[in-house]
């Protein structure tokens, strides 16, 4: 499994600087909660990890080798995945086909096997309902099926951009759980970034928190559910 060192990023959108010297470690094997409010910087993060926004400056090392040069598609091939904000799968296409256009760089159909059957293993409903369009399903079986996706070309370190937002409490447990049994069984880091704080730090073996564009505090998921600030910030405590 791999590291990731995120230093001192900086990234813009034209003239706004949404990221300022962003820094944090994601070590092999471990799920890092990235928290904060709406417009503090965590999904653009992501895409900057995925190559999706250029650095204004920084570095990004995947086990001490830069890769802040490379585009989306060798950060794949390098082992990193995201599942994007908004599920954004292809509605008319079916859940086998969505899956399918995750494994687009996997050459070995073996690997691909493996990997479709772990998607199958973690969430059951997208086995069950492999055949139907995308668009038909409910939105937690769609993010089951955006999960799957960015699974499916066999990544070490998975980003989940906001796997809970807008779906029921009882499927947001259920994804929960498997991103849980997902880490232990195969050691896959997963970067988790989610505006339900408290789920986030119970899931998470290390977290930071994101403040316009900056780290403002960082350490265990546990230690940060008993820090003071995040409970009144973020907690309702």
């Amino acid at each position: 499994m791999r590291t990731l060192e995120v230093k001192d990023i900086v990234v813009h959108y034209g003239l706004v600087q949404a990221l300022h010297g962003v820094s944090f470690r994601i070590a092999a094997g471990k799920i890092v909660a990235l928290i904060g409010s709406n417009g503090a910087g965590k999904s653009t993060t992501l895409k900057a990890l995925m190559g999706l926004k250029p650095l204004s400056s920084g570095a990004l090392l995947l086990d001490g080798q830069p890769i802040h040069g490379t585009h989306a598609a060798q950060r794949v091939g390098l082992g990193i995945a995201l599942s994007p904000e908004g599920r954004r799968l292809f509605p008319r296409m079916s859940v086998w086909e969505n899956l399918m256009v995750g494994a687009h760089t996997v050459r070995s159909a073996a690997q691909r096997r493996q990997s479709l059957d772990l998607v199958y293993a973690l969430f059951p409903r997208v086995k069950e309902r492999r055949e139907q369009m995308a668009g038909s399903l409910s939105g937690g079986e769609q993010q089951m099926v955006a999960i799957g996706r960015a699974m499916m070309s066999h990544p070490q370190i998975l980003m989940l951009d906001e796997p809970s937002l807008g779906i029921a409490p009882k499927i947001v447990s259920e994804i929960a759980q498997a991103i849980r049994t997902l880490n232990e069984e195969t050691g896959i880091s997963v970067i988790l970034v989610e505006q339900n704080a408290r789920l986030a730090l119970k899931m998470s073996h290390d977290a930071y928190v994101f403040e316009q564009g900056r780290v403002i505090r960082s350490g265990s998921g546990q230690e940060l559910l008993n820090d003071a600030f995040v409970q009144k910030a973020f907690l309702g405590i």
